[in-house]
């Protein structure tokens, strides 16, 4: 004799996911997570002139005051980044002590040297577009 089945459908559709605890469908978040990436690109993209802008006159101001504080001055890289304004905590500072130069940074955005010339105190390198 054949047996019958027995299982109650679920009314659960074959592709759908569903919470163990609850039974009910999760919501997925990956629509969410890009529409939120698509919202950072444009903000990044409209704000990215005033950005880097910012990025270089801080890089800039940052070689320039941390040069003259070093070889005019003579006191210690570290002691110069005393000298910087607030809000520039993100700029660091390296130094060529043959090459009479201090270059400072702004994380992915800005670089910019200055070096010591005697007569001329310290001068920026050109800025490259």
């Amino acid at each position: 004799m054949a047996t019958a089945n027995t299982t109650k459908p679920s009314g659960k559709s074959p592709g759908t996911s569903f919470s163990s605890s609850t039974g009910k469908p999760r919501r997925r978040r990956w629509p969410w997570l890009v529409a939120a990436l698509v919202v950072v690109g444009a903000l990044l993209a409209f704000f990215w002139r005033p950005l880097n802008g910012y990025a270089q006159t801080g890089a800039s101001y940052g070689a320039r005051v941390a040069c003259s504080c070093r070889f005019v001055g003579g006191r210690s890289l570290g002691d110069c980044k005393k000298d910087f304004e607030p809000g520039m905590g993100m700029v660091t500072l390296s130094e060529d002590v043959p090459a009479k130069s201090v270059t400072a940074r702004f994380p992915l955005l800005a670089k910019q040297t200055a070096t010591y010339r005697e007569g001329w105190g310290c001068v920026l390198e050109d800025w490259k577009d």
